[in-house]
């Protein structure tokens, strides 16, 4: 009976250390278009790329978030849209005994750092089985990404409190 009451009195105590966890990871939406097929499929140019990442996030309870990265990848021809990609990878992620001054930084940087090499590979693989060169994202600075966004943020709230709204 004493080590139960000793394992019981460690896990009391071990509740209060900080900690992340990753519950599930999973690909919430993909699509592929190809509006132009099959005809901009015999023009011999090379296509130009497009790419557009975004993060959006999601609390589910106290300390569960959703965390999504959706990105967009076009390529034209032309002018004419090739193809499109547009892809949602997510993540739920538990926080448990972190300051909330931390958790919004790991939220904007750790999780979608996590979560950009699913996206990654969904993308090519999906480019791949629609019959064309695989792209393969660049790595993307999460933390310069949500750094820019709180300085946004910050201009936007500055700008509200004189009256102007952002151009």
């Amino acid at each position: 009976m004493t080590e139960q009451a000793n394992s019981n009195a460690d896990g009391v105590d071990n509740s209060k250390e900080p900690g992340f966890r990753i519950q599930r990871i999973y690909l919430k939406d993909l699509s592929l278009e190809q509006p132009n097929a099959p005809q901009i499929l015999l023009i011999p140019a090379e296509p130009q790329i497009e790419v557009e990442v975004d993060v959006a996030v999601t609390r589910l309870s106290d300390e569960i978030f959703e965390v999504a990265l959706i990105a967009t990848v076009t390529a034209r021809v032309e002018g004419k849209t090739l193809f499109l990609v547009e892809a949602k990878q997510a993540g739920i992620f538990e926080f448990s005994n972190i300051p909330p001054e931390q958790i919004d930084p790991m939220l904007g940087i750790a999780c979608p750092t996590i979560l950009y090499p699913y996206l990654r590979s969904n993308i090519a693989d999906t480019i791949s089985r629609a019959g064309f060169q695989p792209i393969h994202l660049n790595e993307i600075n999460f933390h310069g990404m949500y750094e820019h966004r709180i300085m946004q943020a910050q201009q936007a709230a500055v700008q509200e409190s004189k009256g102007t709204l952002p151009n």
